[in-house]
């Protein structure tokens, strides 16, 4: 499932390297409500003074993901006051090549959130055309973090960054859908919703309280008012235990050509979920219903 191609939140440029993923963090946690004025960039954007909060180097944090992928996080770094001046020293000088030094990350990260903030790393340069990478934790947590494998879904799903590659991501209930290449996530009015500049889907998870019902009628009441008088812009798939269903229209009140999706799958008795697409490319279409095929519920039974 192929998205509009995305741009690096650190730099801008397209990111169109699926084995490696980029993504910064602008400011460190704990600077994220100083004033403008508190915050003072030392020469070079990585070195930063905040006034009543710390000093921070920013660097990279590589972590190992399935399908032979790395992520790489612009991080920060708090340091000691005496290591951020001896880096301001060096940054623009042939010593860059040499430099090491002690730091606290600055950030919660998910999936490792309050574990990961605060913990030690050593950061050294590889490359003097690159930050410096963290390359040693100092306690487990974070040792892990650098040494271990993780699965892509679960580390990526966690980012609402637009990110290069599809992400299969949880919504709770025992359900997850395929979140598209290219597109930001966030959670809304109950709904997880994946956006972009000129395509979007919003997923609900619904839960039938009326005992016994099967998922025909189940998805009845999810239909209820829902236009039937196109039948070429409908479709009903069967499941081994359920059914979906879709249908799309084109309205015409917007003042610019959009297409609408609806989608709904009931795999089981007492459990559904919905899907709704807009997009302004009719060829994208397709893309809405692989959005809709990908609904999946993992029977917890």
């Amino acid at each position: 499932m192929t998205g509009h191609l995305p741009s690096c939140s650190c730099c801008g440029d397209s990111l169109t390297d699926e084995r490696r993923i980029d993504i910064g963090f602008k400011l460190p946690d704990a600077a994220l409500t100083a004033p403008e004025e508190a915050r003072h960039r030392l020469g070079p954007p990585a070195l930063l003074r905040v006034d009543g909060v710390g000093s921070f180097i920013r660097c990279l944090l590589p972590v190992g993901l399935t399908h032979e992928t790395e992520l790489v996080l612009g991080v920060w770094l708090e340091v000691d006051d005496d290591v951020l001046r001896k880096a301001h020293d060096l940054w623009e000088d042939q010593g860059y090549a040499d430099l090491v030094f002690r730091g606290r990350l600055a950030h919660r990260i998910r999936p490792w959130g309050d574990d990961l903030l605060g913990a030690e790393f050593t950061a050294r340069v590889a490359d003097p055309e690159e930050l410096p990478y963290l390359v040693m934790g100092h306690d487990p947590v974070a040792a892990r973090v650098l040494a271990d494998t993780w699965d892509r879904d679960q580390v990526l799903s966690r980012f609402p960054h637009q990110l290069p590659v599809d992400v299969r991501t949880g919504l709770g209930d025992h359900w997850s859908v395929v979140r598209s290449a290219g597109l930001t996530a966030r959670f809304v009015d109950g709904a997880d919703q994946f956006a972009g500049p000129v395509r979007s889907a919003a997923v609900t998870v619904f839960t039938d309280d009326t005992p016994g019902r099967t998922p025909e009628g189940f998805l009845s009441v999810l239909l209820a008012g829902a236009p039937d008088n196109v039948p070429e812009q409908r479709l009903i798939e069967r499941l081994s235990g359920g059914l979906r269903h879709a249908f799309w229209l084109t309205p015409d009140d917007h003042g610019r050509e959009r297409h609408e999706f609806y989608g709904f799958t009931v795999p089981a008795p007492g459990t559904a979920a919905g899907v709704f697409c807009t997009h302004e490319d009719p060829a994208d279409l397709a893309w809405a219903q692989q959005v809709w095929r990908s609904l999946a519920w993992a029977d917890p039974s």
